[in-house]
């Protein structure tokens, strides 16, 4: 027994001395790179090192349990089979690694790019899935499994996958098509043509998630969204006109209707957050309505969950200002005539 303990210490030792080494270069090295690549201006840098900080001390360990295997009295077939698992361990950490990396540029160059690639799930899943696939087909040739009928079963079974797929291939390829037409992205405020409205959350390889006001999700598959009619607040720009409808007496003076209450748009444009304080107010007459000659006052708001307050302020503002100003927002009023000659 002792032997065979004494036997064991030179492997132990092995893989505890390539531990340690691992945490040294990862605590260290690594540790100095990454106060290095905070200082740059590149993003890429700061990616690749915290991708590989999680896994530097496992392939320390890795190649020390390499090496011990090939130190201890086992036989060679155990040898090579322990040998092979490694391999397969070291092949699929890199995989995740490069997985990492590559999502972690994705993204990076999506942000950059928001007017070419906008960021989304769908490219980083499409990302990891073409990775790790290749990773696998990697992992099955260094078993010495030969990879090409496995693609050549592939290439005849991928008609009756895509047959048996249909609505997934066609949401995958309608995200694609939203996606790089750039006509709905992460961020804008839509409305659908059945009344469905919010910010679009994120575009996947299968559906669009929107966020309602009140914080509600819809999950729209992207398919039916690519055929939608839909109505997007945000393009071509963000700004947009709250026109507001007011009515005021036939007795009042206009000039005097239009002076007062370009006075308080400009003053909520100014004063009210979500306003655009360059904006110029307008004021347009347009009915004899019933009780009341009726206009439409034109503001304007920075975005369109912006117009709730600013519409509120300016409603909450202008019936003060006009009761200072004597100016009536008449009642409806209805005047009954009866004809007295026709009574019996």
């Amino acid at each position: 027994m002792f032997e065979e303990l004494k036997g064991l210490i030179l492997p132990t030792l092995i893989i505890v001395i390539s531990i340690i080494i691992g945490i040294i270069f990862e605590k260290i090295i690594l540790g100095k790179l990454q106060k290095i690549a905070k200082r740059t201006k590149w993003e890429g840098d700061d990616i690749i090192i915290a991708s590989l900080r999680r896994w530097v001390t496992f392939w320390f360990g890795l190649a020390g349990l390499y090496t011990a295997i090939t130190t201890t009295a086992i036989s060679t077939t155990l040898i090579n089979y322990l040998q092979k698992i490694i391999l397969i361990l070291y092949i699929l950490s890199a995989t995740i690694v490069l997985s990492s990396i590559s999502v972690g540029f994705v993204n990076m160059y999506s942000r950059r790019a928001q007017d070419v690639l906008p960021s989304t799930s769908l490219f980083a899943n499409l990302t990891k899935i073409i990775i790790f696939t290749i990773g696998v087909l990697v992992i099955l040739h260094s078993l010495g499994i030969s990879i090409t009928p496995i693609l050549t079963a592939l290439g005849v079974g991928g008609l009756a996958v895509a047959l048996a797929l249909q609505d997934t291939l066609s949401n995958l390829f309608a995200g694609l098509h939203i996606i790089l037409t750039r006509q709905i992205k992460p961020g804008d405020y839509i409305r659908l043509e059945s009344g469905e409205e919010g910010f679009v959350v994120d575009i996947t390889w299968r559906n669009t998630t929107i966020r309602e006001l009140p914080n509600n999700y819809i999950i729209i598959p992207n398919s039916k969204l690519a055929q939608a009619v839909v109505k997007n607040y945000f393009m071509p720009e963000r700004e947009m006109s709250v026109p507001i409808q007011v009515g005021v007496s036939y007795d009042s003076d206009l000039e005097k209707v239009e002076k007062v209450t370009i006075e308080v748009a400009k003053e909520v444009m100014k004063e009210v957050p979500g306003g655009v304080p360059t904006f110029e107010p307008v004021i347009r007459y347009h009915t004899f309505g019933d009780s009341s000659i009726n206009f439409t006052v034109v503001l304007r708001c920075k975005e369109f969950q912006d117009q709730y307050i600013v519409r509120h302020e300016f409603i909450k503002r202008l019936h003060k200002r006009y009761k200072e100003e004597g100016i009536v927002i008449p009642f409806p009023i209805r005047t009954i005539y009866i004809n007295k000659s026709n009574e019996a």
